[in-house]
């Protein structure tokens, strides 16, 4: 197994990647090591980068010469039967128009801040590239975002422009006059609205000639917002570097993909996930971004097109390879995954600040409910509140090491908040702000956030494990677990439980019982929800995770 993970090493290398890790002259006649290969990359790290122009437009040249499979780069579907497909080749072309686009009709220059708060619509790529290829630095935002979200957006980023759609342009007209720096208003919309320029309409009439801007590895390409634990949200600087390299080890051995393959992934474009992995993984290693519209999450329409794609007479004929990110995964959804398709979940974890951090990656034995091991460049401990590391299997911080060289693969900054920048800092640590464990094998398990852990009588206790439990009764339908005062123990466990159908009627003191009963077995008796309260939703950001600080908060405030 030793020899074949290194052997792999030399597939890397010899992939188009070697475009630009500068690479090629690490390959030598003796087996070289994975790691070791992946931490030289590093550390020659090229001055000048741009993923448009050293991987896309490289990977449109080799289709040209007959040495990439017949793939589409892109391909786009809806509900209502409309499809678009791209080879790299277009892609580059559309690209190219929409980087003209922005520099002559929207007067943006290298460096200015570009907001993009669309649906899964193609332009919403297109402009990504363009982005890329112009130097503006590129600001994905959720469509759920109301007038107020993005009126802080505009504000906190001084963007000159931004791209929404026909739903949501009111929105941005409604706080206009507070954004002293927005400039431009483009519309991606069939008609035409007063006061916006019109993406579709200006493609008829501008020319896709263009070159790329020559950009430096760390150069700010990407901001995203993302919350923390209190305040506004932070606006995290990406470089062209740091993610548009940083996910070449894991989008070929975590995610598993080649040239040949179709890679679909259910995130908004709001979210960083979407950066992950409909941009930078597949495409870094060639392969198919797949988008249906999805404008809303139907289980029912999205079970329907899965077994369409991929499972021809509801056989297994082409899904080989199955993900998940964002939250830990209960080892039950897991379970269920595996009886319905046969095939496991390859867990992964990372942050908007990082590349992948940990993950399950092909090959590597699958210890359910486990984040998996390490991604190189980064070293992953467990560190105490002081920045040393702890002993295997002792509770602490999630963390990176960045001293004494920082990873390539990590965020710039928060943008005007060094504060906040300086704050996640531990010695030679970055730290995460999740707790977890590491076992004797350098598995990594999530405990639950630092702000989320629940301390009874002295017993620390994560709200994952304990909704995990929850989850396995058929009368829970989601969950949400936080601290509640108590003048015995400090504080206990209190469960918020959002009630599959069939139990909404049951009596609630009896079924309180029952699932007090069942987490008892299923996990340690001491973390069973002592409270517990059935609510019709539980609070969640935009990005769909759950608010636990919103249910903590309440629950304090009433003491």
């Amino acid at each position: 197994r030793t020899i074949e993970l290194k052997c792999k090493c030399l597939q890397i290398l010899r992939s188009p990647c070697r475009l630009f890790y500068g690479c090629n002259r690490l390959l030598t006649s003796q087996i070289i090591s994975y790691y070791d290969s992946v931490n030289q990359c590093e550390k020659e790290l090229p001055e000048y980068f741009n993923f448009a122009s050293d991987v896309l437009d490289k990977w449109s040249q080799l289709e040209k010469d007959g040495r990439r499979p017949a793939n589409p780069a892109f391909w786009w579907v809806n509900d209502e039967g409309e499809e678009v497909k791209w080879s790299f080749e277009e892609l580059g072309f559309l690209s190219r128009k929409t980087a003209n686009i922005l520099s002559e009709a929207c007067g943006l220059q290298r460096g200015d801040r570009i907001i993009a708060v669309l649906p899964r619509v193609p332009e919403w790529w297109l402009l990504n590239v363009a982005c890329m290829r112009t130097g503006i630095v590129f600001i994905p935002g959720t469509s759920q975002l109301t007038a107020k979200d993005i009126l802080y957006r505009l504000q906190a980023s001084k963007a000159k422009c931004i791209v929404t759609s026909d739903t949501l342009a009111p929105a941005v007209e409604s706080v206009m006059s507070e954004c002293q720096f927005l400039k431009t208003k483009l519309i991606v919309a069939k008609g035409s609205r007063d006061g916006w320029l019109n993406l579709k309409e200006l493609f008829a009439v501008t020319s896709a000639d263009h070159k790329c801007v020559k950009t430096r590895s760390q150069d700010p390409m990407l901001i995203y917002f993302t919350s923390g634990s209190t305040g506004s949200p932070k606006m995290v600087v990406q470089s062209h570097g740091s993610y548009g390299i940083g996910f070449a080890t894991s989008g070929r051995y975590w995610m598993n993909l080649t040239p040949s393959d179709i890679m679909w992934n259910t995130s908004d474009t709001g979210w960083v996930k979407a950066a992950w992995s409909s941009v930078f993984a597949p495409w870094i290693n060639g392969s198919c971004v797949f988008v249906h519209s999805l404008p809303e999450f139907k289980p029912a329409k999205l079970r329907k097109l899965f077994y369409l794609l991929f499972f021809p007479s509801y056989k297994f004929m082409s899904l080989k390879h199955c993900l998940s990110g964002g939250e830990a995964l209960n080892p039950e959804v897991m379970e269920q995954w595996k009886i319905q398709t046969g095939l496991d979940i390859y867990e992964g974890y990372g942050q908007t600040e990082t590349v992948t951090i940990c993950a399950n990656m092909k090959g590597m034995k699958i210890k359910p409910g486990s984040l998996g091991k390490a991604v190189p460049p980064y070293d992953v401990q467990i560190i105490d509140d002081h920045g040393t590391v702890v002993p295997v299997g002792k509770e602490g911080n999630i963390a990176i090491r960045v001293q004494p060289e920082r990873p390539f693969c990590m965020f710039s900054e928060y943008l005007d908040n060094p504060e906040k920048t300086a704050e996640c800092m531990s010695g030679n640590f970055y730290v995460t702000g999740d707790r977890g464990i590491m076992d004797e094998e350098g598995y990594v398990w999530f405990v639950g956030r630092s702000d989320d852990i629940i301390n009874s009588s002295g017993y620390r206790i994560g709200p994952f494990e304990v909704e995990s439990a929850l989850i396995q009764h058929p009368a829970v339908m989601e969950s949400a677990v936080v601290s509640s005062p108590d003048p015995v123990r400090g504080e206990v466990v209190k469960a918020f439980i959002v009630l599959a159908p069939a139990f909404v009627s049951h009596d609630p003191e009896k079924l309180t019982q029952d699932l007090q009963q069942h987490v008892k077995k299923v996990t340690a008796p001491y973390k069973y929800p002592r409270k517990v309260e059935f609510v019709q939703a539980l609070p969640k950001t935009a990005t769909g995770k759950i608010q636990r600080k919103v249910l903590r908060n309440k629950e304090w405030g009433k003491a």
